[in-house]
C-alpha cells in the first residue's frame, strides 16, 4: 500500500522494523494492538516534523482589517499578539487596520491597498462590493478568513467564529427563561444591519421568540458605539414602555444601560455578546445578566492557521463554529 512516508522512515521513527511497519500499513494479521498504536504514533511525529520543517525560518505577515468599535479590536488585538509566538519556529507579524465606523467604499479602498500581505483576517459587511474586492486578493494569491461575520458569497478560504445564528435562539432562551411569565417587550441592538452575522443573530433570536407574544423593538445603525447608541435606545424607550429585556447583538451596551437608568426604567434581563472590558465591569457590577462569550485567542490562533493553511505551511484540519459560553458574574474567566 502507497504511503506518504517509506518504510524505512518509518520504522526508523518506531524503532520497530520494516517488515513490521510493512505489516500494519497493510492491515496484515499477527500485529498487535500497541504496535500498531507505535507505527501510528511515529507517522503523526513525522507529520508534526514535516510542518515544522516546513514552518522553520519561514516569515508571514498577516493583516487584520475590521470595522468595529474599539473595545472589540482592542481585545482581539491583544489575543492576536497573544498567539503569534506560538507558531515559531515561523516569525509570524500582523498588521492591524482597525476602524469603528465608514461605508461599504472604505472597506473596500482598505483591502485594496494591501500591499505584501500573506493572508487578512476580515471583519467585514457582506456586500457585493466586499465579495469582489475579496476575490481579488485570493486571485492575487492572498488567503482571506472572514471573522465572526461571514461573506460567503466571496472565495475567502474559510470563516472563524460562534454559529451566529444559534447564539441567537440562545439569547432568547436565556431571556424567556428569565422573563417567565411576564408579557414584557424586548429591545434587540444591532450596531448595523450590513454585518452577516449580526443579522444571523437577530433571526435566530426572532425565530425561538416566535409564538411567545412578545414585541421586539429594533435599534441598529448606531455602529455599536455609545455615543450613537444611547439617544436611539432612549427614542425607542419612549416609544414602547413594555420594554424590559436587551438582547445586545452589537454593542454600546454601556449606553443601553445608561438610557434605562435616565428614563428611572427597569431592565429585568440584559443579554449582550464579547467578554470585552465595559461587559466585565457591566456584569460584575450586576448591570447586565449574561454574555455570550467565545474564546478570542482561540479565535486568533484558528484564523492564523488557517491561513497558514491556506499556503501550504501547515497540514488542513477541518474547522468547526467555535463554541459559545455563557458567562455570568460568577463564572467570568481570568483571562480573555
Amino acid at each position: 500500500m502507497a504511503h506518504r512516508y517509506k518504510v524505512r522512515e518509518i520504522a526508523q521513527q518506531s524503532g520497530l522494523s520494516e517488515a513490521t511497519v510493512d505489516r500494519v500499513l497493510n492491515n496484515r494479521p499477527g500485529v498487535r494492538e500497541n504496535t500498531v498504536a507505535e507505527v501510528r504514533q511515529a507517522i503523526a511525529d513525522l507529520d508534526k516534523q514535516r510542518s515544522q520543517l516546513r514552518l522553520n525560518g519561514r516569515r508571514y505577515l498577516i493583516d487584520v482589517v475590521m470595522q468595529t468599535p474599539q473595545r472589540f479590536s482592542d481585545a482581539f488585538r491583544a489575543a492576536v499578539e497573544a498567539e503569534l509566538p506560538a507558531f515559531a519556529p515561523a516569525m509570524v507579524r500582523a498588521r492591524f487596520h482597525l476602524w469603528e465606523s465608514g461605508e461599504t467604499a472604505q472597506m473596500v479602498e482598505a483591502l485594496g491597498r494591501l500591499r505584501g500581505s500573506h493572508g487578512v483576517v476580515l471583519k467585514a459587511q457582506d456586500e457585493p462590493e466586499v465579495a469582489e474586492a475579496i476575490d481579488r486578493l485570493v486571485g492575487s494569491g492572498v488567503p482571506v478568513v472572514t471573522y465572526t461575520t461571514d461573506v460567503p458569497g466571496s472565495s475567502r478560504c474559510g470563516y472563524v467564529g460562534i454559529d451566529n445564528h444559534g447564539a441567537g435562539m440562545t439569547a432568547a432562551y436565556l431571556v424567556q427563561q428569565w422573563l417567565g411569565e411576564a408579557t414584557s417587550g424586548v429591545l434587540i441592538t444591532l450596531s448595523r444591519t450590513a454585518f452577516r452575522g449580526e443579522g444571523e443573530r437577530e433571526v435566530g433570536f426572532r425565530s425561538a421568540l416566535r409564538g411567545s407574544g412578545r414585541p421586539v423593538i429594533e435599534v441598529s445603525d448606531s455602529d455599536g458605539i455609545d455615543a450613537t447608541n444611547e439617544a436611539l435606545v432612549l427614542a425607542a424607550l419612549e416609544a414602547n414602555p413594555t420594554v424590559e429585556a436587551v438582547y445586545s447583538v452589537g454593542g454600546g451596551n454601556v449606553a443601553t444601560v445608561s438610557a434605562f437608568e435616565r428614563l428611572n426604567r427597569v431592565c429585568r434581563v440584559f443579554v449582550a455578546h464579547d467578554l470585552d472590558a465595559d461587559n466585565r465591569r457591566l456584569l460584575r457590577e450586576g448591570r447586565i445578566s449574561a454574555v455570550l462569550h467565545n474564546d478570542l485567542r482561540a479565535d486568533a490562533r484558528l484564523a492564523v492557521r488557517s491561513i497558514l493553511q491556506e499556503r501550504g505551511a501547515l497540514p488542513v484540519e477541518s474547522t468547526k463554529p467555535v463554541p459559545i459560553q455563557i458567562v455570568t458574574p460568577y463564572n467570568m474567566p481570568l483571562h480573555f
